[in-house]
């Protein structure tokens, strides 16, 4: 596996990540821990060496999942996970609410640290901006903790320019966690410019599209109903069978490559930018075997513009949250 550097820290990861989420949430319930675990182990023997994780994830479930599989590989793999969520009052949803003040942070920092088994977190993300605290708060208590030594790198995730910006000040960022894919391009307008100016490592979730893109979900798809896409716009029936053209792009691009849908989509995010990261989730070997054959995928500068080209000329129908998500991001 390839490595890459991100942004202009000296954070080296593999060039593909692997995202941990759907092990435990989100997309319908957490799987069988001894599978996931293999899964997890069998992603370092090929050569994966960057986790990503959250405190919020199942919620807990999945830093102890991530922690336990992890610890025999400790010394060789890099581990993300993120802070700013605690549980909403009686009545609200289970961690409902943003919470990044500086005295949370540094309560909450050890919980990841004793469920991760691990005396130093490498990429510690703010999982939301947090309007109720100075992004410079959230950067300075982060600061502190790269000072003490229990963490190493500082990152956010879903961040509008100015908070980047404000933030950096205070404390380098080394990355910004973003969705970005072919069918989500707009962090090409401001964010990507962004980073390349100050440095900072782009660290794409959901390069899939959330699963669509490869192939594997059409209109007729039922999701479990425990599965957020149930509430996702863009995965409504009528939008996903709109939204299928974009996908029988991709596939007649890949049916050229003779490669698949999936590697076609992960190559091109590779090929934006050097310090670009994209972390596929997956609970299939099959699958996690697959994304990282992407890696070894080459797109020519004429295969970037005809796929780029080709992509644009179709608009993607709904949005990528609910309405309520929508108001946390690019703040």
């Amino acid at each position: 596996m390839q490595k890459r550097t991100l942004g202009k820290s000296n954070l080296e990861v593999s060039a593909i990540g692997l995202g941990c989420m759907g092990m435990s949430f989100s997309y319908g319930p957490p799987k069988d821990k001894k599978e996931m675990t293999a899964l997890l182990q069998a992603a370092v023997e090929r050569g994966i060496t960057f986790f990503d994780t959250a405190e919020v994830y199942g919620p807990l479930i999945n830093e102890e999942l991530v922690g336990e599989a992890l610890a025999p590989f400790r010394k060789q793999v890099v581990i993300a996970t993120k802070f700013g969520w605690k549980p909403g009052a009686e009545g609200e949803a289970r961690w409902s609410r943003l919470d990044s003040h500086p005295e949370h942070i540094k309560r909450v920092v050890e919980g990841s640290l004793k469920r991760l088994k691990t005396d130093v977190i490498d990429l510690y993300y703010q999982h939301r901006v947090d309007p109720n605290v100075p992004i410079e708060d959230v950067a300075g208590a982060v600061k502190e903790l790269i000072q003490a030594g229990t963490v190493k790198h500082f990152g956010l995730s879903e961040a509008g320019v100015q908070t980047i910006r404000r933030a950096h000040k205070v404390q380098p960022v080394t990355a910004l966690q973003s969705e970005y894919s072919l069918w989500w391009r707009e962090p090409e307008a401001e964010i990507i410019p962004t980073l390349e100016e100050l440095g900072i490592g782009f660290v794409p979730f959901s390069p899939l599209g959330k699963g669509f893109l490869t192939g594997a979900i059409s209109a007729e798809t039922k999701f479990d109903s425990t599965d957020f896409r149930n509430t996702v716009p863009r995965f409504s029936e009528e939008n996903r069978r709109t939204n299928q053209a974009l996908v029988n792009v991709i596939e007649k691009f890949a049916a050229q490559k003779r490669v698949t849908p999936a590697q076609v989509a992960l190559a091109w995010l590779l090929a934006q930018k050097p310090w670009i990261v994209p972390i596929p989730g997956t609970t299939k070997l099959n699958r996690l075997d697959e994304n990282i054959g992407a890696a070894s995928v080459q797109l020519s500068p004429e295969d970037l513009r005809e796929l780029g080209n080709a992509a644009s000329h179709i608009e993607v129908q709904g949005a990528r949250y609910s309405e309520q998500h929508q108001k946390l991001i690019n703040r």
